[in-house]
């Protein structure tokens, strides 16, 4: 394996700074349905990126797009300086892996892995077809057929089979779909490993926001056919700038509040009653209506009442809250790792709570409890979003 390359070939070998996938106003309209809505997206050379979104989003209409399978209805596809958008889809540098595999199951392994090089009649073809499955640990199951494979070792398959014919860009339709959980988790980390042996740009289309956060170095959350936020998985996890990226990804407690001044890096903000702090540099807007959002794993329950608070907010102060929350536990579900708790706060409502078990003593239904959380995890949001948006999708 190390004897061959399995960098884009000549006709695709780009640098990293000319080697990008950009995506410019593209559009795709189905009769009177917009799925794609001007989207515009730059995905680095050698990068793994991931579109995620729920059924609908388009993310898979915006890949097929990629791999020439739809046309646009409006925008341009280029790929290291090169509009591929009019080209077929057999003369664009790009493979598409697909959740079902597609392998031709009268063929050996090795000869579904050979097959596009043979097409080409590529010399060293067998070579280095054996080279690639080596590459997903398959080389001792070249002579077998599909169908005597696991799941697992089937997609292994298919992905050799697109990473040998060397294109700029390989997509990735929810590759990992009709695999089980343990085996899902398993090649999240494999899949992320031959992108960083083989160095190839990876665009990976997924509803699951656990597998994208674990393989890409970028995520585009898509919503109604547009990107709603794009980054690092972490950045978007803590400061999500929208109530649908905050929901989706996760979950959490979106609180109304108003903002009733400033105190140096703060806002000063009331939220049913209650006084609390929001850093300004996590929050979208600075006046009026916001919602304040945190989440479940983020806040500190302690059994009790809370001690009476300060008369006023300290200046500068460690703790999100200028008053302690007090809360009433309306339901506990024991996870193993965890308890997830349903609290009843007063002039709030009900938030979600998630605790590390530690060994000591657990909640009851009843019982009352204080809240707290420390700034730098509180997010503030425009107060005109709907909180729930997002929220039935999300799987995290």
């Amino acid at each position: 394996m190390a004897a061959l390359d399995l960098a884009p070939d000549s006709g695709a070998r780009q640098k990293a700074s000319g080697g990008d996938l950009v995506l410019s106003g593209l559009s795709k309209s189905f009769a009177d349905f917009t799925a794609v809505d001007h989207l515009d997206l730059v995905i680095p050379s050698g990068s793994f990126f991931a579109l995620l979104g729920p059924s609908g989003c388009g993310k898979t209409t915006t890949l097929r797009m990629v791999a020439g399978l739809e046309q646009p209805t409006a925008g341009t596809i280029s790929i290291g300086g090169r509009d591929i958008t009019a080209a077929g889809a057999h003369q664009r540098p790009v493979n598409t892996v697909f959740q079902n595999y597609a392998l031709f199951p009268h063929m050996s392994v090795l000869d579904n892995v050979a097959f596009g090089l043979k097409r080409r009649k590529v010399r060293d073809a067998e070579a280095q077809a054996k080279a690639a499955l080596d590459l997903v640990e398959l080389g001792h199951l070249g002579a077998r057929r599909p169908a005597q494979l696991s799941g697992g070792q089937q997609q292994r398959v298919a992905l050799a089979r697109a990473v040998v014919n060397r294109p700029a860009v390989l997509l990735l339709d929810e590759p990992l779909g009709a695999l089980d959980m343990k085996l899902r988790r398993q090649m999240q980390v494999e899949l992320k490993n031959i992108q960083l042996e083989v160095g190839l740009t990876f665009v990976h289309v997924t509803h699951d926001q656990e597998e994208a956060m674990t393989m890409a170095d970028t995520v585009a959350v898509m919503n109604s056919g547009r990107v709603e936020q794009m980054g690092a998985p972490q950045e978007l996890y803590e400061l999500p700038r929208t109530a649908f990226v905050a929901n989706f990804l996760g979950k959490s407690n979106l609180m109304p509040a108003e903002v009733t001044g400033e105190d140096g890096p703060d806002l000063l903000v009331n939220a049913g009653g209650h006084r609390l702090r929001l850093r300004k540099d996590r929050a979208s807007d600075h006046s009026g209506r916001v919602l304040i959002g945190i989440r479940p794993e983020k806040l500190r329950m302690v059994l009790g009442a809370a001690p009476p608070a300060p008369p006023a907010p300290a200046a500068g102060a460690g703790n999100a809250w200028a008053q302690p929350l007090r809360a009433v536990v309306l339901d506990a579900s024991f996870t193993g790792a965890s308890t997830e708790y349903v609290v009843d706060v007063e002039g709030i409502g009900t938030m979600g709570v998630f605790s590390q078990n530690h060994g000591g003593a657990l909640a009851a239904p009843g019982d009352r409890v204080t809240l707290s959380w420390d700034a730098e995890h509180a997010f503030g949001l425009r107060g005109d979003e709907d909180r729930s948006a997002g929220a039935g999708e999300s799987a995290l």
